[in-house]
């Protein structure tokens, strides 16, 4: 049998766990073993015994026995009740009063439920390790760049408070999701949970069945007036909360390959480690390369799940089951691999100070143009007119330094000497005095560090246990 590659390389035992088919048939049982005990509090005549025979044969599971039965029955929950029954003696009353999306539905849920809060954990700890790296470092001045382009000096701390910023707004959202996650529920065939009220006597004990089931199965929240299946809708929401916040992680791990290719950081690279086959120099950057694929595939799957909601006919159909078999836990898988390698990352990374400083001291000038505009402004020069004098030399010098391949900038040479900036009255000292404290340029960055920090506070507060999480080691 082929293996998923997903669950078989890049995802947790805890995650895998939630989703292995071992799991699932547990959480069945589980459930089963709910409805009946709630069925027999609301009066009907089950044994004790046949509840303390299912009991001991929850985790008694024979997945061979299953396949073979649904081979026969071709109907998978048909082939578990026989499994469950046949392991626990011979005994038959589970699935009383209840549809196969009882169990199905219901059940999935339950999974997902437990997988959005171990991801929800996991980012709980991304996000204390982004506020580490911002505070560590928060006295570090790059380029900052946009479109790419040198622009103006920065703070390298402050790159990880915007993605702080950003994951922990996702975040709040995603746990307001879980929060209030609903579950389908105890509703039958088509919705309207007449054969358990039929079972039970009447629509108030199917309604105390469900709300059972629910308070155990550790939902706040049902869904009202449903149909064989929950809306597909909640599938398509959550995979794209998953999405927003691989978002984070993803912009993360761009700036982390570009910035490596300018030898600015390393993601890390341990001793033994191979980054080519061919060419033995080579330091590849590939956990962030593989942070932006699971990125990009969790998007894929928030594609597909799209696609699904609203597309049930009437009451419900199951034209959407091979599809979610795959997406729905392959989404969860690719999170978890996802959170674990941007985990490591954050370990392991490191910078390179001295040529962050050879950055700056070649594109400082460039990077200061726009105060250099303003002492234009100041000295009486037109805005228009001083923009386009220093377009003109800044131009000039970019393509000289690129052409000649110097290191040194000659841009304020070009300004001193510059007719309108001469005539204006601008000397060398004036355009040398923009320069005497580089830290000025960064503007209100570290007050945007200890902002997002302060912000975050609650969080970290809330669920110290999940902050503290740290990475096994991965492939």
């Amino acid at each position: 049998m082929n293996p998923n590659v997903l669950s078989q390389r890049y995802t947790t035992p805890e995650m895998n766990r939630i989703f292995s088919e071992d799991g699932k048939t547990v959480y069945e049982r589980e459930l089963w073993l709910s409805v009946l005990k709630a069925q027999k509090k609301l009066g009907l005549d089950i044994p004790d015994a046949a509840i303390q025979s299912y009991e001991k044969a929850v985790t008694d599971v024979d997945l061979a026995l299953i396949k073979e039965i649904e081979l026969r029955t071709k109907h998978d929950v048909k082939a578990k009740i026989e499994a469950f029954n046949h392991a626990a003696g011979g005994v038959e009353f589970v699935h009383m009063g209840l549809t196969s999306r009882d169990l199905t539905d219901n059940v999935e849920q339950l999974q997902f439920s437990k997988a959005m809060r171990l991801v929800h954990g996991k980012y709980v700890s991304v996000l204390r390790h982004l506020l580490n790296k911002a505070e560590e470092y928060r006295d570090i001045i790059l380029t900052a760049r946009t479109h790419h382009q040198a622009a103006q000096p920065t703070l390298l701390g402050r790159r990880f408070s915007m993605w702080a910023d950003e994951l922990l707004f996702h975040l709040q959202e995603f746990e307001g999701f879980i929060e209030k996650y609903p579950l389908r529920g105890i509703k039958g065939a088509v919705g309207t949970q007449f054969d358990m009220s039929n079972i039970l006597g009447s629509t108030e004990k199917a309604l105390k069945l469900e709300k059972i089931v629910a308070e155990q199965l550790g939902f706040k929240h049902v869904l009202d007036s449903t149909g064989q299946v929950y809306p597909r809708s909640l599938d398509y929401k959550l995979i794209s909360h998953l999405a927003a916040l691989a978002a984070t992680c993803e912009n993360f791990a761009k700036t982390v390959r570009l910035m490596a290719g300018y030898e600015l950081v390393t993601e890390g690279f341990k001793e033994g480690q191979v980054g080519s086959s061919v060419m033995p120099h080579k330091m590849n950057t590939r956990s962030t390369e593989r942070i932006c694929a699971f990125a990009e595939l969790i998007k894929m799957y928030a594609d597909g799940a799209s696609r699904l909601a609203g597309d049930q006919w009437e009451e419900g159909d199951v034209s959407c089951s091979a599809i979610r078999r795959v997406i729905m836990p392959d989404a969860f898988y690719a999170t978890d691999g996802l959170l674990e390698t941007t985990l490591t990352v954050l370990n392991d990374m490191g910078v390179y100070p001295a040529v962050i400083e050879n950055e700056l001291d070649k594109y400082l000038p460039f990077l200061a143009t726009t105060e250099i505009l303003a002492l234009a402004l100041k000295h009486g020069i037109g805005r228009e007119k001083a923009h386009s004098t220093i377009k003109k030399h800044a131009i000039a010098e970019a393509l000289n330094m690129r052409k000649t391949g110097t290191q040194v900038n000659t841009l304020i040479d070009k300004l001193t000497n510059d007719p309108v900036f001469k005539e204006a009255g601008i000397t060398e000292k004036d355009l040398m005095s923009v320069f005497r404290d580089r830290a000025h340029f960064i503007g209100n960055a570290h007050h945007q560090i200890d902002s997002v920090k302060k912000k975050a506070e609650p969080v970290l507060r809330k669920y110290p246990e999940e902050s503290r999480y740290e990475p096994g080691d991965i492939l």
